[in-house]
């Protein structure tokens, strides 16, 4: 009877030590499964690697405590070296990140303040004499491209009454392109200065009853570029379709080294996203993993310039945004079918990249607005084109 009363006993503390195992591996479970949602919805990926790797290290911690398979300090040790190196691999990632940040070329997007006109120290360009118009009252509420801001501010400065128009909040902001089409067909704004619009806006614009009116004022290069380490000078327009369609996959099939091409893309919508569109004429344009679609047109730039991408990336943008906006020297503009994008180019039509620019309208009402309009087709306007650094519709017009 003792016998059977001490296996009894027996068989009951096991199964009391298996239930305490089983609740404190379902509690270690829950908390992991918990932690590696969140390090995997934020992103982290090496903590969520080091969340699976601690709770395998709790629950076989655990089964061993639990039943003795070792002792309480060669236990207690094993998993605080598990713990510690966990530690000390996260602080090594977060050393790397930190040095990796200072280290790489990154350049934020351009603080359009810099150009405001008005402003004491503006980079807005001025005229050398009065304008022949001068608006007081009825401002036309005025929207545009980022890249084109610093050639809007300065028409603002020739013909709007001095006070601050903040880029962001004023009667004259820029909203990137695809917020001043939005702005614009929402009757928020009365003219806004971008790129001809995406098959999306024009669409967007008919479901609104709205007519766009698109107004050339300038010509600017739609340009390509490289990490300035990249050996690659120019492409043809067939290869430049055949890496956004995905058919190049590779430097070496363009002549340069062997090396996977990282082909950075800008949201739908965007005035460059849309050039690319239509530069592709009707072939596929691939669809690029998440990371490589950039936001801002300072961040593709930024992006290309980074010595991590130095061997495959490759971008696009607008000529002055590129050179006289950014002014980012890790970059190197590509020439295109053998043409370099230059101001020369793109006033005497070598450059295959070049088009229009325009002040688009879309029933506004504001009597100023042609007004407006039909002065920056004048010499004055056109010579603030030329003066700004893009190309003027009036291609002999000379500089004050």
């Amino acid at each position: 009877m003792i016998g059977v009363r001490n296996g009894e006993e027996f068989l009951l503390k096991v199964l009391e030590k298996i239930m305490l195992c089983l609740t404190l591996i379902f509690m270690i479970l829950v908390a992991g499964f918990i932690s590696l949602f969140i390090t995997m919805f934020l992103g982290l990926k090496l903590y969520a690697i080091l969340v699976i790797v601690i709770s395998f290290a709790l629950m076989l911690y655990v089964v061993l405590r639990v039943f003795g398979l070792l002792s309480g300090r060669i236990a207690n040790r094993s998993i605080g070296i598990v713990l510690l190196l966990c530690l000390l691999s996260a602080g090594a990632f977060e050393i790397y990140q930190a040095y990796d940040r200072s280290i790489t070329m990154e350049q934020a997007e351009v603080d359009l303040r810099e150009y405001q006109p008005f402003s004491p120290d503006t980079k807005a360009v001025r005229l050398a004499e009065e304008s022949s118009l001068k608006l007081q009252d009825e401002l036309p509420r005025i929207d545009g491209a980022t890249a084109l801001y610093p050639l809007y501010a300065a028409f603002v400065q020739a013909v709007y009454p001095e006070k601050t128009y903040h880029p962001y909040n004023s009667e004259v902001m820029s909203n990137t392109t695809p917020d001043a089409y939005m702005n614009l067909i929402k009757g928020e704004a009365d003219l806004i200065f971008a790129a001809a619009p995406s098959e999306e806006q024009l669409a967007y614009a008919r479901r609104n009853g709205v007519e766009l009116r698109l107004t050339p004022i300038g010509r600017e290069a739609f340009v390509f570029f490289v990490n300035a380490k990249n050996p690659v000078q120019g492409l043809t327009t067939e290869q430049i379709q055949g890496i956004y369609s995905g058919t190049i996959t590779n430097w070496r099939e363009v002549g340069g080294k062997n090396e996977r091409i990282r082909a950075f893309q800008r949201p739908e919508g965007s005035g460059s996203q849309t050039a690319l569109q239509k530069l592709m004429a009707g072939k596929p344009l691939m669809a690029p993993p998440q990371e490589d679609i950039v936001s801002g047109m300072g961040g593709i730039i930024a992006k290309t310039a980074e010595y991590r991408n130095h061997r495959n990336a490759i971008g696009f943008s607008f000529r002055f945004f590129a050179e006289e906006m950014v002014r980012n020297g890790n970059i190197r503009l590509l020439a295109i079918d053998g043409v370099y994008p230059a101001r020369e180019t793109i006033a005497d039509g070598t450059y295959p990249l070049a088009s229009e620019f325009y002040a688009v309208t879309a029933n506004t009402v504001n009597p100023n607005v042609e007004r407006f309009i039909e002065w920056i087709l004048s010499p004055q306007g056109q010579s603030l084109v030329e003066k700004t650094g893009y190309t003027p519709i009036s291609f002999n017009v000379k500089e004050d």
